[in-house]
């Protein structure tokens, strides 16, 4: 009995053992799931129990408003890197899906927030930009039609002929006023003389 037991145990060290990661899994990320992150990594890393084949894995990366912000996936052994190309602060999902040594499909995701970065704002639009151009200063690129035309070509002079018109008339008037005044001081001269030559008769 003692021999029948060592020979089975000198058999268990000769027979290779199955493996017990025939089915692959996810052991962790960086960053890992559910981190909020203020700074944006240069690359994503997921981590497997067993080296991922490169013909049967896919990783993406999205972002807010569904923005792809993955590359292509770089492989080294049972770790994938995904270059990380971030739009905006929000929360972004790497999803992965791999096939087991054991042939059962590997499926699952990783999410995790930036919290800092350029959120889109909505309330623009390329119709509010549009206005804002046409009620603004005027662009670059106007028609010169949509340029008001002005009134007065600016080598040209304003017309003088109303202006010289008042001169005359101006004129005309004081010379009428200044015959009027020599004719009433030559009549009040005349009164005087004759009021002198009767007081000395």
């Amino acid at each position: 009995m003692p021999v029948v037991l060592g020979v089975a145990f000198g058999v268990s060290f000769l027979v290779p053992p199955t493996p017990a990661a025939a089915h692959n899994e996810l052991t962790g990320s960086n960053p890992r799931d559910g981190a909020r992150v203020a700074t944006a990594p240069a690359r994503v890393e997921l981590r497997f129990l067993a080296t991922p084949s490169p013909t049967t894995t896919k990783i993406t990366i999205t972002g807010p408003d569904n923005v792809v912000a993955g590359g292509p996936p770089v492989f080294a052994g049972s770790r994938v890197r995904v270059p990380f190309k971030p739009a905006a602060a929000g929360l972004y999902i790497v999803g992965y899906q791999l096939a087991s040594a054991d042939g059962h499909p590997v499926k699952g995701e990783v999410r995790f927030t930036l919290t800092t970065g350029t959120a889109a704002d909505p309330s623009t639009s390329p119709s509010t930009a549009a206005g804002t151009t046409a009620t603004g200063s005027p662009s670059a690129d106007a028609s010169p039609s949509a340029v008001p035309a002005s009134t007065t070509p600016a080598n040209s002079t304003a017309p003088t002929v109303p202006a010289a018109s008042e001169q005359s008339d101006s004129g005309g008037h004081w010379w009428l006023w200044g015959l009027g005044g020599v004719l009433l001081l030559a009549a009040l001269g005349t009164g005087l003389v004759f009021r002198r030559q009767r007081r000395v008769r």
